[in-house]
């Protein structure tokens, strides 16, 4: 034991507690989507929730934020990203609570639900329709809603959502949801060109001419990946 630990008292002072909270994002019939659990315990029983609690003495946050998921969602192997830390002293009824938060975007077919241990239901939300949350819940999403939007501008983040080959119209589409407008498609096609390849197949939709399919180009260094 390291000297000066003799004589510390690590229950002199009081300690704040930490949890992490995990924001999930999908589209989801045409909707960018958050998944929610709804909480089988006090505090907010009842009330829906992100997924998150409490981390463990000699747990990580990132591991933390894993372990969580995978307990009341059965989601795993997927890529988190710190997103912020919230702090406000009266965001939990119980004691001093401390959250850090991350996020992730996926495609909604890759993931098989189930609500497990603390959630008794799990269901994904339009991000313009939540119900009443827990704690500050929804205070959080809304800021991840802001991040996810500012990734656009400046990461591919957009691609998670869609397969490995995919339509510029799919491509737009996605980002058109996630910032809730219309784009101009010249100048979204402009400015998409440099970060993706053309394939030499085509895909038929409705009624319209064939369109080429794209793949994003391997050689791209982004945030937004593992």
């Amino acid at each position: 034991m390291k000297p000066y630990l003799k004589n510390y008292d690590r229950n002199k002072s009081e300690h704040p507690r930490v949890t992490v909270n995990i924001v999930i994002f999908t589209i989801k019939d045409e909707e960018l989507k958050v998944l929610l659990v709804k909480r089988i315990v006090e505090p907010y029983k009842n009330s829906w929730a992100l997924p998150g609690g409490f981390i463990k003495i000699n747990e990580s946050l990132e591991d933390a934020a894993k372990r969580e998921l995978f307990e009341e969602t059965n989601v795993k192997n997927i890529y988190l990203e710190q997103l912020y830390t919230f702090g406000d002293p009266n965001r939990d009824p119980r004691t001093r609570v401390i959250a850090v938060t991350y996020f992730a975007l996926i495609k909604n077919e890759n993931i098989n639900l189930k609500a497990k241990n603390q959630a008794k239901e799990l269901q994904w939300f339009n991000v313009k329709k939540l119900p009443e949350l827990a704690f500050d819940h929804k205070k959080i999403i809304d800021y991840a809603v802001q991040r996810l939007k500012y990734k656009l501008e400046y990461t591919t983040v957009g691609f998670k959502l869609l397969n490995k080959e995919f339509t510029l119209t799919e491509l737009q589409r996605v980002y058109e949801i996630i910032l809730n407008k219309k784009l101009d498609k010249r100048n979204f096609r402009k400015w998409i060109k440099p970060l993706v390849k053309r394939t030499n197949k085509k895909v038929v939709h409705g009624v319209g001419r064939p369109a080429w399919l794209y793949v994003m180009k391997n050689n791209l260094k982004f945030i937004w990946r593992k």
